[in-house]
């Protein structure tokens, strides 16, 4: 099994799906952007950029 990898203010936790948690130090899970920032400053993830989205034509 993976190890945790702790930090003074978060633990980053590897999933079963292969996904990350990342737990703050009061041991509330951090979601949104705070969690983004955490795992690329970990080199966890890459952020991929947006598809562009197909103009919308009228039939």
């Amino acid at each position: 099994m993976a190890k945790k990898k702790a930090k003074a203010d978060y633990k980053i936790v590897p999933k079963r799906s292969g996904r990350f948690a990342v737990v703050g130090k009061d041991g509330k899970y951090i979601n949104g952007e705070a969690k983004v920032e955490i795992l690329l400053k970990e080199k966890k993830i890459k952020l991929a950029a947006p598809k562009p989205k197909e103009a919308a034509t009228e039939e």
